[in-house]
């Protein structure tokens, strides 16, 4: 009887040492602790803060330029062990790894009693890139926040009609430039309280123009949910 139950309900492993995973995900104790992110950090960017304040404090750039976005989500910083995960599932094939970052995050932002939106929309890939890669890690990984969360996950009303270069290794301006005018929305999302998911946020450039998009067509109030925030 025990076999049978362990071939129904195999052990997690933990994606990163091997070790055995506890509460029911693909990720053991040690490894997870690792994923803690600094603080305080700004309650917009979710960038850290330079100088000690509490939990309520913005940082001088959103004050002086506040964003299209209203608030910044991220499980954790982008650095190790957490950049390793995400590299493996955005480059490398590793679907199952959506379902554990998903997991994941649902599981903090219910922690952190987060108020949901009305939708979830994945940050969306332009056709060719999603032609080569064969998949939408955002899209992935907001399937999984869908079900746990139980909000609507809109893949359709925002389309990115633009083909631009590969964000990673612009510099800040470059990303502006290159992103500029790149998503459509296609639906009607007036009065709609949204948040966007995506992997990791580096310059905020692709967030800020979805959020812009989204803004322009009647959107109340935007959210960013994303893996990862680099610290740049």
């Amino acid at each position: 009887m025990d076999i049978i139950r362990s071939l129904l309900n195999p052990a997690s492993r933990c994606v990163l040492c091997g070790s055995t995973g506890y509460n029911d995900v693909d990720l053991c104790a040690p490894c997870s602790a690792e994923l803690r992110p600094a603080n305080p950090i700004c309650v917009c960017c979710a960038l850290p803060l330079t100088t000690p304040g509490d939990s309520q404090h913005f940082c001088g750039s959103c004050l002086q330029n506040p964003p299209p976005y209203s608030f910044v989500y991220r499980l954790a910083d982008y650095a190790p062990p957490l950049d390793r995960i995400i590299l493996q599932l955005k480059f490398n094939q590793k679907l199952h790894l959506a379902r554990l970052l998903g997991t994941l995050m649902a599981r903090d932002i219910r922690q952190q009693a987060l108020t949901l939106p009305d939708l979830l929309i994945p940050v969306p890939l332009h056709k060719q890139r999603l032609q080569q890669r064969g998949y939408n890690q955002a899209l992935e990984i907001a399937r999984i926040l869908a079900r746990a969360l139980n909000v609507k996950l809109d893949r359709h009303s925002c389309v990115r009609h633009k083909a631009t270069r590969e964000q990673t290794g612009l510099p800040a301006q470059q990303r502006k430039t290159n992103i500029k005018g790149a998503f459509q929305v296609r639906h009607d999302v007036r009065g709609k309280h949204i948040a966007i998911v995506d992997d990791v946020m580096t310059t905020g450039s692709t967030v800020a123009e979805l959020s812009k998009a989204l803004l322009q067509q009647g959107a109340r109030r935007i959210d960013v949910w994303v893996c990862a925030r680099a610290n740049v």
